[in-house]
């Protein structure tokens, strides 16, 4: 069992930057691929990053490529996103899940945290 906590959202002006984290308490953290998720009131889910185990193979949803980064400390047994150059279309709810084995789609992860609202504000 593996549970997970968000935690860093908060209200940002449009530009600015904020950093996601997802503590993780259980057995075996890196045993898991990392994937941040978000969802708006009202729309699917969408991934916005994931990473391997090792931190050594992410991807990243094209509407924050270039913007986002995804990162782990596997000693930290903890996960992040770095957010930066954020637009008011990233609010939402950012949820972060894990997955031991085979695809990160949303109907597929293993463990969700409750998530964590960012607002930015234009």
């Amino acid at each position: 069992q593996v549970q997970l906590t968000e935690s860093g959202g908060g209200l940002v002006q449009a530009g600015g930057s904020l950093r996601l984290s997802c503590a993780a308490s259980g057995r075996s953290f890196r045993s898991y691929a990392m994937a941040w998720f978000r969802q708006v009131l009202g729309k699917e889910r969408e991934s916005v990053a994931s990473i391997g185990k090792s931190g050594d193979s992410t991807h990243y949803a094209d509407s924050v490529k270039g913007r986002f980064t995804i990162s782990r400390d596997n000693a930290k047994n903890t996960a992040y996103l770095q957010m930066s150059s954020l637009k008011p279309e990233d609010t939402a709810v950012y949820y972060c899940a894990a997955r031991m084995y085979g695809s990160l789609s949303s109907d597929a992860m293993d463990y969700w945290g409750k998530g964590t609202l960012v607002t930015v504000s234009s």
